[in-house]
């Protein structure tokens, strides 16, 4: 098996999702569908209700600013829409009793701070009482949580939450308008939150094997993350519409084990024969999310640190195509 069919195989539906996709009544909207994650899930989407035998659509909304997406999913027949959310009419979107939220800002919020609170946070309560009779997981992420002691497992869904900066503030924004307008209209919604998903051509796993590869420093002041496959990102997110409910049930959605950084680095420098170059040292917290009840909820992962390290290596080693768009994972002071 070649690199490529390595990485579509890890990309495929499970049983479970088929089963559950199919289960679930009415068509599935992604809004925010034309970013890192959204033209995998929709494509995860189709191809899980297609397996399944049932007839209903999946509908991409974006503002495709890359025209080449959008002709992937209309390729699959993905229905997909070109709409600005912020300025266009949301009355003339299609009704769906399924709507994934991906829509929101964070690259670039620091000196442009009312663009992201308009995205984060304004436009949500649009949106909640546009799709008041839909179901709707809310993607979130677990910046709105404080640092936490690494031996502690990471934060709960307990844990109050503690936004640094105003990107993560603008997204527990987000959450409570979801919030309020669940209550109002009794809309079930779950908060998806989420960090830190990984693909071939993003991720915080791209970001330090290329640094090896490329004999750049590594700062590990953030020195632990939590990492999860897209795939199962997307499967998990999908899933999460099972579990919508008033008030909006919170779910934490990253990998099951606590991944530092500097054994990421080295292991990378195995693959490569490059010895890592740090810089500072590890501090005795991090953005660390316990992802325990998804565990619960969906089981384990199905792919994990070593492989996901494994294919990303070998997509760096053979020049695959990556995305521009870098995590900022090691940011302890919330400006993005």
């Amino acid at each position: 098996m070649d690199l490529t069919e390595r990485y579509r195989a890890l990309l495929k539906p499970s049983e479970r999702l088929v089963r559950e996709m199919g289960a679930i009544q009415g068509d599935v909207l992604i809004l925010g569908a034309g970013g890192k994650m959204g033209p995998a899930l929709a494509t995860l989407a189709k191809e899980a209700i297609e397996l399944s035998g049932v007839r209903k659509k999946v509908i991409a909304v974006a503002r495709f600013s890359d025209q080449e997406v959008r002709h992937e999913l209309d390729a699959l027949s993905i229905e997909t829409v070109k709409a600005d959310l912020l300025e266009d009419d949301l009355s003339s979107l299609p009704d769906a009793a399924n709507l994934l939220y991906l829509a929101g800002t964070k690259f670039g919020t620091t000196g442009n701070e009312p663009y992201t609170w308009a995205m984060n946070a304004w436009l949500p309560g649009s949106v909640a009482n546009r799709y008041k009779d839909s179901r709707i997981v809310v993607f979130s992420t677990g910046n709105v949580y404080p640092l936490v002691q690494v031996p502690s497992g990471g934060a709960t869904e307990e844990t109050l939450p503690s936004p640094i900066g105003e990107y993560a503030q603008s997204c527990l924004g987000r959450e409570r308008i979801f919030q309020y307008f669940s209550s109002r209209h009794n809309t079930p919604a779950l908060i998806y939150r989420l960090n830190y998903a990984n693909d071939v051509s993003y991720g915080v796993l791209l970001e330090i094997g290329k640094s090896v590869r490329e004999q750049k420093p590594i700062d590990l002041r953030m020195g632990y993350v939590n990492v999860i496959w897209q795939g199962d990102a997307n499967e998990i997110a999908l899933r999460s519409l099972a579990h919508c409910s008033v008030p909006p049930k919170i779910l934490n959605v990253t990998g099951d084990e606590i991944t530092s950084v500097r054994s990421v680095a080295e292991t990378f420098g195995e693959i490569f024969g490059a010895k890592p170059q740090f810089v500072h040292e590890e501090q005795g917290t991090a953005l660390l999310s316990n992802a325990s009840e998804a565990v619960r909820l969906f089981g384990r992962p199905r792919v994990s640190v070593e492989q996901m390290i494994a294919l990303v290596a070998a997509w760096i080693d053979t020049g695959g195509k990556t995305l521009n768009k870098p995590t900022h994972f090691q940011e302890r002071e919330g400006k993005f």
